[in-house]
């Protein structure tokens, strides 16, 4: 690799060698492995790869660390002012595209990979102190819906607002739960539940309304259930699309609702289900932000 100097921010080191080992993360990007990792010596567990300029944006501007970025010509021209901002210790690596899709084995036609660094995760107990509205996933697989229920929750809960992943569900930082999300799930704190269904009680206790979204015609519909914020502090609890929520997140939850639906649809996807449920339940939140600002 070549070194090339700038005024400000981190050094651009050009890829010379496909080889090289400080590149690894990007030529095994299974997530498994990168989860693993330590990050450059400072006993952080856990990398997690960011996709293309509007995730990297955000992972720059997040709490995360950033340990190396892998960048083509022309993203490094459209992206100067967020690469000149890192701190100088971030290595930056420019590569053509050909060479770049050789490093990481696919098209890679975003232009940028950028190593993030997980750090140490939040405990339960510490969102519940801080956040206003929370998400609790159960059992969701599905990376997809995981990125859209994180920009769903960032767009619509009032903040701050924090994820709790349950039992079975996958990993948010997965690169394309990521960029589904459109970085958002940089933007919100999650923690995973240790004893569950325990850990659904602990909410109850620090003082949240638990809400098991269901599909179930004996649940009480969304609009007549009570409950708004930013008035109640809201828990909401959401299950894998087919099985939905398990017994015991049903039992421990301290509210059924559902949304109201036409005849001959038993159900919608999770992630859209999730979307209209916080903008019925935070609507008086929406009309009040919508009023400071007009003012």
């Amino acid at each position: 690799m070549n070194d090339k100097t700038q005024a400000t921010g981190p050094q651009i080191i050009e890829v010379a060698s496909l080889e090289e080992p400080d590149l690894a993360p990007y030529r095994n990007q299974k997530d498994a492995w990168l989860r693993v990792q330590q990050s450059g010596g400072t006993g952080l567990g856990g990398l997690f790869i960011a996709e293309g300029e509007i995730v990297a944006r955000e992972l720059f501007a997040s709490m995360f660390g950033v340990r190396s970025v892998l960048i083509t010509p022309q993203r490094l021209r459209s992206m100067q002012d967020a690469i000149e901002d890192l701190p100088n210790s971030t290595k930056v690596y420019l590569a053509e595209r050909p060479i770049a899709e050789q490093v990481v084995g696919f098209d890679m036609h975003r232009g940028v990979l950028a190593l993030g660094v997980r750090g140490t995760p939040p405990e339960i107990a510490d969102l519940a102190r801080r956040a206003r509205c929370l998400l609790v996933l159960e059992g969701l697989s599905n990376h997809d819906n995981i990125g859209s229920l994180y920009r769903s929750l960032s767009a619509l809960a009032p903040r701050p607002s924090a994820v709790v992943l349950g039992p079975r569900s996958a990993d948010p930082f997965y690169r394309k739960s990521l960029r589904v999300s459109m970085g958002h799930v940089l933007r919100i704190p999650t923690a995973r539940a240790r004893d569950w269904p325990e850990d659904l009680k602990g909410l109850v206790e620090a003082g949240f309304e638990t809400i098991a979204l269901t599909p179930d015609p004996a649940a009480t519909p969304l609009s007549e259930a009570g409950l708004r914020c930013p008035t109640d502090r809201l828990a909401l609890l959401v299950g894998a699309e087919g099985p939905g929520l398990t017994s015991q997140a049903m039992e421990a939850a301290r509210h059924r609702l559902r949304i109201p639906m036409n005849d001959g649809v038993d159900s919608l996807n999770v992630a859209v289900s999730a979307a209209v449920a916080l903008a019925t339940l935070c609507e008086a939140e929406h009309r009040r932000d919508a009023g400071v600002s007009a003012r």
